[in-house]
């Protein structure tokens, strides 16, 4: 009898609803905390999985608890949300999906692992593979951005990232997919609001990434907080038992979210905590995160008859199994065991600093304003994000020190050491205070370039971060006006580094800069990689991984919407439009811009009659006709024209990427399999229709911008 079955035996019902429990935990001066709880709980094997808790002499003390101390000596599973890194911030998710590179994503996910597991942790709750097309929604920071097919990749790229080639090694923590699944189009933007989307764009939209996750071997999956057309994912059979486990294989761990079990009482399909942790165990939910449900509901419900002893030990099972691959019976001190070296950390922070460069994508450069080029013996550092280490980092900082964060002042002193950097932030993030404008002016008049640095706090995008008004908070506003006007009436530039978790709605900001970098947030490394990108040592190559709007009206709003009967016409007024604004949005998906010039010609796409067994290669012709080197991104798109099903105008399948000096001509491949070409038919069984499809490809998904040919489809 294998180790997992001989302990389910041996277990009594407290033991395997301890196994079935995830308490939060921390550490204070006086020992650790756990959170509605004590350490006499893991003695007694009532509690078997913790969150929250960092440091490996914290962990170890507890582990040896479990270990030594307990009946039975199972090890506890401890994780954290470990998002963009753990003591070293990489940019956020969003900021990371700008980089359109699937090993960085690999490559930063297996360091942040490395980093947490030297903690002691073994697992992690991400990545965050919610599809999200609505910024007033705080937790699109957390996210790819707006479309499935990259969603996918960065499933794919996480999950090798996290778990490595072997969930067991030292330096390994255990991937959490979430939150299964549809949580982006919440109401109105509003966290932890209702949810109600169609079937097909649930089968297109919103499972394609949690599919991916599975098959390259998430080890856990995270419902969401939220209810999908009035059923709670918490409890969603068809989904989770149905979808996930039956159709998809799945057999790993299904946490729930934070609290979200006993939750299933205020979405009114649970009377109590009984019935509450019924509807969650009989949905395939094995670990109940900081309810309590399990260990207080599940006896009475074993009792009544609503649960049985068998669905009880299959959720035992799938625990015992997890930490069991984790190599946790084996030796529950390994991770963490070895300190990691100053070369490992110092190699990390570069990686940081690289990736961060990357992300930034520049949305606008008036006259060759930047890179800085001509001579600059003072340089004016301004606003509320200039000097400011607790923000570089952004939402879910994990481990993090917010004093280990390099600032935008701090970067700019570090690469331009013969240059006076003149500070003042002139106002604060939120404050409605005015009076440090003047002095901010006044360091703007002595300077011979100016970078205005403004946007969103760290927090203000995340969970529960939701904002109706996407503009710049506080006084910013009146602030840049002041600068605006002040750099004019001097003739002197403005460049503008946008700090956000989301895409801002500010037009009349992007008219008035000369330049504007979206910074998002690039954690520990941030000042330096800017400085990086403003003084041209590096060219900048990010790519928006979500549409801009320039109103918030226009939300949601993306590339991959479906046609209409009455597309937009200007000369027929009964066509889809508004009448304030237009439909266009501020910045497509993908646009970013270079120090380079590219020029796209000479598509090519073969073959032109394709089986469902061929592949399709399409290249393309890049020149760099501008003065400095620099990175160009393709992207590939698609259309099917006649299909039994409205398809999206435009379709994502495909991205390539190119580096040339000036006056360079180079191509890009790329491939597609002609079953790439499949969709959900009229009975959301998957089709491959004959007919004409566009091939697209092009810098951003501007259509106008988009090479095309088409191709013919045979059965």
């Amino acid at each position: 009898m294998s180790r997992v079955e001989t302990l389910i035996g041996d277990m009594t019902l407290a033991e395997k609803l301890g196994q079935l429990t995830m308490t939060a935990s921390s550490y204070a001066v006086t020992g650790p905390v756990i959170a509605g709880d004590s350490t006499e709980s893991i003695r007694d094997g009532t509690l078997g999985n913790l969150l929250n808790m960092v440091g490996a002499d914290h962990v170890f003390e507890m582990q040896r608890l479990a270990v030594e101390g307990s009946r039975l000596g199972i090890p506890l599973l401890i994780g954290l949300d470990i998002i963009h890194g753990h003591r070293t911030l990489f940019p956020v998710p969003l900021a990371e999906a700008a980089l359109f590179d699937p090993e960085a994503w690999t490559l930063t996910a297996r360091e942040a692992a490395a980093e947490g597991a030297a903690d002691g942790l073994a697992m992690t709750f991400a990545p965050m593979l919610d599809v999200s097309r609505d910024p007033r929604w705080g937790r699109g920071v957390e996210s790819f951005g707006e479309d499935p097919w990259l969603g996918v990749r960065m499933a794919e790229a996480k999950i090798r990232g996290f778990q490595g080639a072997d969930l067991a090694a030292a330096g390994s923590l255990a991937a959490c997919a979430k939150h299964f699944c549809a949580y982006g189009p919440v109401t109105a933007g509003r966290e932890y609001a209702a949810v109600d989307v169609s079937e097909r764009s649930l089968q297109e939209v919103h499972l394609p990434p949690f599919a991916a996750a599975i098959a390259a071997g998430v080890a856990t999956v995270m419902p969401s907080f939220t209810d999908l057309a009035g059923v709670p994912m918490t409890a969603n059979i068809p989904l989770l038992r149905g979808w996930l486990r039956a159709e998809h294989g799945f057999d790993g761990v299904i946490v729930s979210d934070y609290n979200a079990i006993a939750e299933l009482i205020n979405h009114g399909v649970a009377a109590d905590l009984v019935e509450a942790a019924t509807l969650a165990l009989k949905a395939g939910v094995d670990i109940d995160m900081m309810s309590d449900a399990y260990r207080r509901g599940l006896p009475p419900a074993l009792e009544r008859g609503l649960v049985t002893m068998s669905e009880i030990d299959a959720a035992v099972r799938r625990v015992l199994t997890l930490k069991e691959q984790l190599g946790l019976f084996e030796d529950p001190y390994r991770r963490g065991a070895k300190a990691e070296s100053p070369v490992a950390v110092a190699n990390r922070r570069q990686i940081a600093r690289s990736v961060g460069a990357r992300a930034i994508v520049m949305l606008k450069n008036e006259n060759n304003a930047l890179p800085l080029s001509r001579p600059v013996r003072q340089l004016a550092v301004i606003g509320p994000l200039a000097d400011a280490c607790a923000e570089m980092g952004g939402a879910w900082g994990a481990a993090q020190k917010a004093e280990d964060h390099v600032t935008v002042v701090a970067g700019f002193r570090a690469a331009l050491p013969k240059v006076e950097i003149l500070h003042s932030a002139g106002v604060a993030i939120q404050s409605k205070d005015t009076k440090g404008i003047q002095r901010a002016l006044d360091v703007c008049t002595q300077a011979d370039e100016i970078l205005l640095c403004v946007g969103e706090g760290a927090y203000m995008s995340g969970e529960a971060a939701s904002r109706a008004q996407l503009g710049l908070p506080g006084e910013q506003r009146a602030f840049a006006e002041a600068v605006f006007d002040h750099a004019k009436a001097l003739g002197k530039r403005v460049i503008v580094v946008l700090f956000s978790g989301r895409p801002l709605v500010v037009p009349w900001l992007f008219e008035k800069a000369d330049a504007v970098l979206a910074a998002w947030f690039l954690g520990s490394e941030a000042g330096n990689a800017l400085a990086d990108v403003v003084t041209g040592r590096v060219s900048p190559s990010g790519r928006t991984p979500i549409t801009w709007p320039r109103a918030v009206g226009q939300i949601p709003i993306f590339f991959g919407q479906r046609p209409s009967g009455r597309p937009f016409n200007p000369q027929d007024h009964f066509t889809s439009k508004y009448l304030d604004v237009s439909n266009e949005p501020l910045f497509h998906f993908g646009h970013g811009l270079t120090y380079g010039r590219f020029a796209l010609s000479n598509l090519r796409v073969t073959p032109e009659r394709v089986t469902e067994s061929d592949t399709i290669e399409v290249r393309v012709a890049v020149t760099n006709e501008g003065a400095r080197a620099a990175e160009e991104t393709v992207f590939l798109f698609t259309h099917d024209k006649v299909a039994s099903v409205t398809r999206p105008l435009l379709e994502l399948k495909g991205f390539g990427k190119i580096a040339l000096g000036p006056g360079e001509t180079g191509t890009v491949t790329l491939r597609l399999r002609a079953t790439d070409l499949r969709f959900p038919g009229l009975d959301l069984q998957p089709v491959f229709e004959p007919g004409e499809v566009e091939i697209l490809a092009g810098p951003c998904a501007d259509r106008a911008r988009l090479l095309v040919q088409s191709v013919r489809l045979f059965a």
